[in-house]
């Protein structure tokens, strides 16, 4: 035995030489009584067990050698292999990252597959990795039907549970997904991240779902070894939360002990599988080799009680079994232990040689792939010949002018009836037809396996989202307002906007995200109605984030945002302004200034607005056409204030100025050659930005501006950094039109 063995390694070495051989079992006898695990399989998973074993410490000496960057062990989670060999490796998998012996076992269910050196490629970051390609160390496999998750606080789960629930709808609508009709979801995770919210709201979401009804086949199993980092968990808590929860099936076994592992899976997916409702398997494990790489666990554990745990040790406990059922000796498996040893160093010293991704192309290259092209060709695909009967005879096109409101809400009817896999989803939005009647007509039109309402839970409608996009679904979900999105932002930066980028676009999750939001509502309803931030949204690398502000733009911002979800797996935000939803008046009342017709199926392709294409308006002078007006004045707005920047370019050119009015339409990314060429061709720029001064959006178009060349002189006004109250005080808070009118007068140096 080297002296340069790790301790645990040391011990497990040791162990297995003292082994006695009992007597001799067929293969495919029970490994013990009362055991399904036969004598053959449990010999299979204790290899899986093994190799994970040396994988983690092949990581631990990589990391040593500089090329190792990303070392949180599956040492003593290794029972977890029972599960994988309980389920079938069509059965889609989302995993913690201490389930390496689930990974490990399920790529030997699958000929061709090297599990080992797929996941000592993603520790060394190499571009070989076949998942995310060197971009981040994930448990993932597209032939192994496991979805990558960085899962640190079972992120997951939503997207989990939406995916179940999504497969039981589609076998129920006779619709084809990429799974097989009776699949079931699993989904790991630790002890500790069942403290969190987004787990505590997957768990309500699938409870309420399976109490109204409704399959979600989801075996959720949370891998339990008593710390979060350095921070215990209470005795008996995980039990406590989730032995008795209605709806919810729970079986707890001995982690450590395979054979219980697979006996208590194999019930667990069985009952998942035939009643389509969820189940909860805990597994009681032990933790080796600390949190992750950089953790010194001797700082909060004493050495007496870590070197305790190595007695509980899952691949001594499968070699125990093994022996007693006269499967091989002590020192035959010793032997099996050794060569699994000496092949993963072989990879090890493989993966030392290999690229690593260099050049930030390659990088972005799966992010947000973007098909201009094939989307313009998607948006003007055919209507549905039914569609006359679809509108009860009326088409929104000869309905005359419509509202914001009324042309999103014409533009989902058209897009769910021409698209089967399109779902429009959250809260309200079904019966009730959403707050600002957005979505009215549309369950009743499409059913409400297609139109329907939700749980008041933000990260639990981001979850069905990203859940149905993988079951083949094209999902549209609604968050009812803006500051509502805050407390579930990380389903969006952390899970949608990340699966491309971490699964080199073998996985997408197409979405369109309808947001009801920004301010200026007359004071009603204070910052949870008014909320102007979009700072994060802005921030998500990949997301296209669109804000229409005229009702002739926003359906065909809507099919651009839908159809680059079909075609290259887009996530997006549709950031709809609430005061702009009913408005019909520009200058005066009754002038009708902010509507607009219906633009009918055979106009699509020549309206198509390609993401990050803004809108010009020309406002001369009086006396002189607009065509010939190059203009003294462009003001770059979006939302609420394009008709602010409208009204004050009007007043403008009664005092002989000319001024462009440019509606950007797209936060993200910003139409930069647009507003470069607006800017030139006045010289001078008015940034009109309703959000807030610090982290607003002007921020971005000065940037833009500056990085872009413009020299000319540049001002922006915008809303206070500050929360929107009730009542009048809104109107201390928010830009208002005076103040623009203001600051365009002193840009271009008049009183």
């Amino acid at each position: 035995m080297s002296d340069d063995l790790h301790p645990l390694d040391a011990h497990l070495v040791g162990a297995l030489a003292a082994l006695e051989l009992g007597p001799t079992r067929s293969a495919e006898s029970p490994v013990r009584p009362g055991s399904e695990l036969s004598v053959a399989r449990a010999a299979a998973l204790f290899l899986a067990q093994c190799e994970s074993r040396h994988v983690d410490l092949a990581a631990k000496q990589l990391q040593s050698k500089g090329r190792g960057f990303y070392t949180i062990a599956s040492s003593g989670h290794e029972g977890n292999a029972g599960v994988a060999a309980a389920l079938r490796p069509d059965d889609p998998a989302l995993l913690h990252y201490r389930s390496g012996a689930f990974y490990c076992a399920r790529g030997h269910q699958v000929p061709g597959e090297d599990p080992a050196r797929d996941i000592l490629l993603g520790v060394a970051s190499a571009t070989a990795e076949p998942i995310a390609g060197g971009r981040h160390k994930v448990f993932g496999n597209k032939a192994l039907a496991i979805i990558p998750q960085t899962s640190t606080i079972a992120s997951h789960l939503p997207r989990s549970v939406g995916l179940a629930y999504s497969i039981d709808q589609a076998r129920k609508a006779g619709r084809s997904t990429p799974w097989p009709v009776d699949a079931i979801v699993v989904a790991s995770f630790g002890d500790a991240s069942a403290n969190h919210s987004t787990l505590v709201g997957a768990f309500n979401t699938s409870s309420n779902t399976v109490y109204q009804g409704i399959g979600v086949p989801m075996l959720m199993v949370c891998e339990d070894n008593g710390f979060g980092i350095s921070t215990p968990t209470p005795s008996g808590w995980i039990t406590q939360r989730f032995s008795a929860r209605p709806g919810l099936k729970y079986i707890a076994v001995d982690g450590c002990d395979v054979a219980d592992v697979y006996d208590a899976a194999v019930q667990a997916a069985d009952y998942v599988r035939s009643s389509r409702k969820p189940a909860f398997l805990h597994l009681k494990t032990v933790r080796f080799l600390g949190h992750a790489g950089s953790d010194a666990e001797a700082a909060y554990r004493k050495p007496v009680d870590i070197a305790a745990d190595y007695a509980r040790d899952p691949l001594l406990a499968t070699a125990r079994m093994l022996a007693r059922a006269g499967y091989a000796s002590g020192a035959e498996l010793l032997e099996q232990y050794e060569a699994v040893r000496a092949r993963v160093a072989e990879i090890a010293a493989e993966v030392l040689t290999l690229p690593q991704l260099d050049s930030l192309p390659d990088i972005l290259a799966p992010l947000a792939p973007r098909s201009p092209a094939r989307v313009a060709a998607a948006v003007s695909e055919p209507s549905a010949p039914e569609r006359l009967a679809s509108f009860d005879g009326r088409l929104p096109e000869s309905e005359g002018l419509l509202t914001l409101a009324q042309t999103i809400n014409r533009t989902l009817h058209d897009e769910l009836l021409r698209r089967e896999q399109a779902l429009v989803f959250g809260e309200d939005v079904g019966v009730k037809g959403g707050v600002y009647g957005v979505t009215r007509g549309l369950r009743k039109k499409f059913s409400a396996a297609r139109v329907f309402d939700t749980v008041l839970d933000e990260q639990a409608i981001l979850g069905m989202g990203l859940g149905s996009g993988l079951a083949g679904f094209l999902p549209i979900p609604e968050i009812q307002y803006l500051a509502y999105l805050h407390n579930a932002e990380d389903q969006l930066r952390g899970e949608a906007a990340t699966l491309q980028f971490f699964s080199q676009g073998q996985y997408r999750n197409p979405m369109v995200v309808r947001i009801a939001g920004l301010g200026y509502q007359k004071g009603f309803g204070g910052h949870f109605h008014n909320e102007n931030s979009v700072a994060v949204l802005r921030d998500i690398p990949g997301l296209v984030l669109a804000v229409p502000s005229h009702p002739s733009d926003a359906p065909a911002m809507l099919r651009t945002l839908i159809a680059s979800a079909v075609v290259d797996g887009s996530v997006s935000v549709f950031l709809e302004p609430i005061a702009l939803y009913h408005e019909r008046d520009l200058h005066s009342p009754g002038d009708g200034g902010w509507l607009a017709s219906y633009a009918p199926p055979a106009e699509w392709a020549s309206g198509h607005i390609p993401i990050g294409q803004a809108r010009t308006y020309v406002i001369a002078p009086e006396g002189l056409d607009r065509a010939d007006s190059v203009g003294d004045l462009t003001l770059l707005s979006f939302g609420n204030g394009v008709p602010m920047s409208l009204r004050v370019a009007r007043t403008l050119a009664g005092q002989g100025v000319g001024t462009r009015v440019v509606d950007l339409r797209w936060l993200a990314p910003l139409p930069v050659e647009d507003l470069l060429r607006e800017a030139t061709a006045t010289g001078r720029v008015l940034v009109v930005d309703e959000t807030r001064r610090s982290g607003g959006v002007s921020e971005g178009v000065l940037a833009a501006l500056v990085d872009g060349g413009f020299h000319g002189p540049i001002q922006r006004v915008t809303s206070a950094d500050s929360f929107i109250p009730l009542g009048d005080a809104a109107r201390s808070v928010l830009l208002d039109e005076q103040t623009v009118l203001r600051a365009a007068l002193a840009l271009l140096g008049r009183p």
